[in-house]
């Protein structure tokens, strides 16, 4: 089973995944990734200040992934990562990484940054998520639609287009760059959990890696 198989498939059962903490997918068995880079103390590379945060600044358990809006095994873990957010309340905050491996992603990052100045980042993420298939054909991806469907989450389009190709919204992109490269991150998405990076590529995998950080910090308090 590939990558993409294996998370959508486990896409279309999220709604019960998480409830009461109960075990995931036991028919499913865990996909080996290539080793991302161990982020030591004071790695500034998985997190910058420009990095878009979902969930309380201040949670003691950082999920941070790294993205690409274009990436099907993206859009199908982003219900599920949410979902772990639900439950698990204040703990768990989100930072997101751009990654660009597919044609037409740099270009959705822009609209993203667009929503963003705009503060209309996550209904855009969602819905640009949401209609991935209508815009992302790789080979042929379709920006203008993904334009339109950020207009229909809020977006103002005409704004949104200055200051999309702005040197702020390069830069943003050429820093995430170079942290992909640093963090050796190969395929999307790929998950750090307070720094530590996920190793068992699964809902399950990521939901006790995020428990496991949870209770370590509620330890030490």
């Amino acid at each position: 089973m590939n990558r993409r198989t294996l998370v959508i498939a486990s896409a279309s059962v999220a709604i019960t995944v998480f409830a009461g903490g109960a075990a995931l997918y036991s028919g499913i068995k865990p996909e080996p990734m290539p080793a991302p880079t161990p982020a030591g103390p004071g790695n500034d590379t998985l997190i910058r200040i420009h990095s878009p945060v979902l969930g309380p600044v201040s949670a003691p358990v950082t999920i941070v992934e790294f993205f690409d809006p274009s990436c099907e095994a993206c859009r199908a873990f982003y219900p599920l990562v949410k979902q772990i957010m639900a439950q698990t309340g204040t703990d768990v905050r989100l930072v997101l990484r751009y990654t660009v491996f597919h044609e037409g992603s740099d270009e959705a990052v822009r609209i993203l940054e667009a929503a963003r100045k705009q503060n209309r980042f996550e209904p855009v993420l969602e819905a640009i998520l949401e209609q991935q298939p209508v815009w992302a054909d790789h080979g042929r991806p379709d920006i203008e639609k993904a334009w339109q469907i950020a207009g229909s989450a809020g977006l103002d389009i005409d704004q949104g287009k200055k200051y999309a190709i702005s040197l702020t919204v390069d830069s943003v992109l050429a820093q995430d760059t170079a942290d992909v490269q640093a963090n050796n991150v190969k395929q999307t998405p790929t998950f750090f959990v307070n720094g530590k990076p996920l190793t068992e590529f699964s809902p399950q995998g990521l939901y006790n890696m995020v428990k496991a950080e949870i209770d370590l910090t509620k330890a030490g308090s």
